[in-house]
């Protein structure tokens, strides 16, 4: 697996599509010929209506890509849709309908979704937001725009909107042959961009942010770029909406219209893009028709259905139907080594890459790691109270104490600038500030969690992938089949055989194979301190064993500077050079091993908390 070039330098990664594109032709072929034969087949009302729903299911793409791929439930992608309608309403109406004017209005609709949809994200995605933070802002945006319409008088229409401006001169054919080729083509890009390496980025943030952030990447930076780019895509389907129907009203920009889309997205099948895609076709043509003849009830029957749909395929029915082609798939002969929809290539290449210093301009006379009174308040309780310490690199340094000392709460505060209420922190000589975690990382911090923290759908090689981030960023609609790791990272995977099982889930290895990989994930961060929150916690012996051999060959070989959560003092006094103990939130004692074990004060702590433990 750990393949290298003649010349003994890593071998790069090359870029290769490793999953099948066999069904997308498939569908692409399949939709266009619908779209090609559809205006000589389905009779003009079908035409009309199908022109719509290909619009709709254009912005459903765009919900499924944020709420089903991201985690970002979104009920304003309507009012995107509306600002590119109307872009082109305004300015026919008011300015006149011409090529300059037409382009001036195209442009204009994407720039102002673009940038409401960059405020809504700054707005929303602050630090420490809650997810419903966004769905709530989100619900209100429609609001707020369909006001704005309302209060707009003779300008835009008020609620009767714009009617009869001159727009573009193309037949009905025409126009769903534009709205087929365009939901086509955004299908197959939307499918290319999800199924490549960033789109496992996305599968990341929406199953666990935070280790996310702890693994360098920006996922404020990206929600909101990938807000925006959705805006612009929504606004652009309003557009040729607008230009098609020459009719706008506030309603297409409005909230019951956002939440219909959320309802087509969940229908379809949350992260399946086609099966939102074609859910949102065929509902709004079948709501057109029974709206005509069930007016009064035809609502009733469509809620009922996606309540049914929800209680009984919680997944949409895009998995059922996907589930059904695979079996049937499965009588046919798959072409060898070319994996099918869904699976999942292995690496074809493992590559070792040199780890450079991560100290500014190469400089090696600061501490790895400095604290200066730092402290942690909850109130009037003081979780951690002026601790001040050192470690320098090739020191694995123990912090140990009782339950409650404050072990994990310093770990916070040294990984996250806004986790402390008072002190400093420095890092390889630069002080933290209040900087986020992943702005922290980058200085050289590679941090491990008590609990494991992992990404549950993603196979081991996309998780270490993840953790490369910062040093190699995901191709947009591709995915490599090479990955470089560092010499740290290579020796865990070859101690404990994670080479064996890259294409397993997360979710499906031992407590000890997501320890080994979480360890992994951070030195493949190419950090210079490593913080480790109890890595062997639920380990077997022989596990324990060999952790901490490669935990005192990292510090000694390495050079890396390593700070050890541990509750077990035989571990402690196996592996560390130097033990800080902590007591209340105070730095009781700081000293060697040694000095550390036979410590009378030490030994009357951890009695008293062995006798408080027996009385509970």
């Amino acid at each position: 697996m750990n393949k290298q070039s003649a010349d003994g330098k890593s071998k790069r990664p090359k870029t290769g599509r490793i999953f099948s594109m066999r069904a997308m032709l498939w569908f692409i072929g399949i939709a266009m010929i619908v779209v090609a034969i559809g205006p000589f087949v389905f009779d003009k009302y079908t035409t009309n209506v199908l022109i719509r729903s290909f619009l709709y299911a254009v912005t459903v793409l765009t919900v499924d890509i944020l709420w089903g791929y991201t985690g970002i439930l979104t009920f304003g992608q309507s009012a995107f849709f509306g600002i590119g309608a109307y872009a082109a309403a305004l300015t026919f109406t008011h300015l006149g309908f011409s090529p300059e004017m037409a382009a001036l209005s195209f442009i204009g609709g994407i720039v102002v979704s673009m940038a409401v949809a960059w405020l809504v994200g700054w707005i929303a995605f602050w630090h420490r937001a809650s997810p419903l933070y966004v769905a709530v802002l989100s619900l209100v945006l429609p609001i707020i725009v369909v006001q704005l319409l309302y209060s707009g008088g003779k300008f835009t229409g008020s609620s009767s909107g714009l009617v009869g401006f001159e727009a573009f001169d193309i037949s009905v054919n025409g126009w769903f042959w534009i709205a087929g080729g365009l939901l086509i083509t955004l299908t197959a890009i939307g499918w290319l961009f999800v199924h490549s390496d960033f789109g496992r980025v996305l599968v990341a943030i929406r199953e666990n942010e935070k280790r996310c952030q702890f693994l360098g990447i920006d996922t404020t930076r990206i929600k909101i770029i990938l807000m925006m780019a959705m805006a612009a895509v929504a606004s652009i389907a309003g557009y040729v909406y607008a230009c098609y129907t020459v009719v706008v009203a506030p309603e297409i920009a409005g909230f019951v219209f956002g939440t219909e889309l959320v309802i087509y997205t969940a229908l379809g099948g949350r992260a399946t893009l086609i099966g939102p895609a074609i859910g949102a076709v065929l509902i709004d043509l079948t709501s057109a028709y029974l709206s005509g003849n069930l007016p009064f009830i035809w609502k009733l029957i469509v809620g009922t259905i996606f309540v049914a749909v929800i209680v009984v395929l919680p997944q949409g029915a895009a998995p059922v139907v996907k589930g059904l082609f695979m079996r049937l798939g499965a009588f046919f002969r798959r072409t060898p080594g070319q994996p099918a929809i869904g699976d999942i290539a292995s690496l074809s290449t493992l590559a070792a890459v040199e780890s450079p210093s991560s100290r500014p301009g190469g400089v090696t006379d600061f501490a790895a790691l400095k604290t200066e009174n730092l402290s942690r308040h909850y109130g009037s309780f003081k979780a951690l109270d002026t601790i001040s310490f050192e470690a320098r690199d090739g020191e694995l340094l123990s912090i140990v104490g009782p339950n409650g000392a404050g072990k994990t709460t310093l770990m916070q505060c040294i990984s996250d600038g806004q986790g402390r209420s008072g002190g400093n922190v420095w890092i390889n000589g630069q002080l933290i500030g209040r900087k986020s975690p992943q702005a922290v990382v980058k200085l050289g911090i590679g941090r491990s969690f008590q609990n494991t923290n992992m990404f549950e759908s993603l196979n081991v090689s996309e998780c270490l992938r993840l953790a490369r981030y910062c040093h190699e960023r995901p191709a947009l609609f591709s995915r490599e089949t090479d990955l470089a790791l560092p010499g740290a990272a290579m020796r865990i995977i070859e101690a404990t055989g994670l080479e064996a099982i890259f294409d397993s889930e997360a979710r499906n290895l031992s407590h000890g194979q997501k320890r080994a990989l979480e360890l992994t994930m951070v030195l493949a961060i190419e950090p210079s301190v490593l913080l480790l929150d109890e890595p062997t916690a639920g380990l077997t012996k022989a596990e324990r064993t060999l952790i901490g051999g490669i935990l005192a060959d990292l510090s000694r070989d390495d050079e890396l500077c390593v700070l050890l959560i541990e509750h077990d003092l035989d571990f402690v006094r196996q592996v560390s050079s130097r033990v800080i103990v902590l007591h209340q939130g105070g730095l009781l004692m700081d000293g060697t091993v040694q000095e550390v074990v036979a410590s009378d004060m030490v030994k009357a702590v951890y009695s008293g908390q062995h006798a408080i433990e027996e009385h509970q």
